[in-house]
């Protein structure tokens, strides 16, 4: 109770924030607040990035490539399945099919530039 009743002035205040000095949480906030020119991409560690400076028509090359891949790969495994399983892999092929399609024309629109 003696607390409570006590005068906000006679309370001790820390002001040197020692417990802050070594915080990550501290350093995201100033950051985050003080730094605004800093980007996610630079911030966020991922496990496969591309560099920046491959050109977009590069990228859509190589994603062309990995959508090949990708559609042999489920091409594969389709033969060996039956029934829905088999099904389930061939909507992927499909699904596959059409971005790659969707890549190979954006592809033929940067080269008509």
């Amino acid at each position: 109770m003696d607390n409570i009743d006590k005068n906000p002035q006679e309370q001790e205040i820390d002001t040197s924030f020692t417990s802050l000095k070594d915080c990550a949480a501290t350093q995201r906030a100033l950051d985050y607040y003080l730094k605004p020119t800093v980007s996610e991409w630079d911030v966020t560690e991922r496990l496969f990035n591309v560099k920046r400076h491959v050109s977009s028509e590069e990228a859509l090359v190589h994603a062309s490539g990995l959508l090949r891949c990708a559609a042999a790969s489920a091409n594969e495994s389709a033969n060996s399945l039956q029934g829905a399983s088999r099904d389930l892999v061939l909507t992927v092929v499909h699904m596959i099919d059409m971005a790659k399609a969707m890549v190979e024309r954006s592809l033929d629109g940067n080269r008509a530039d």
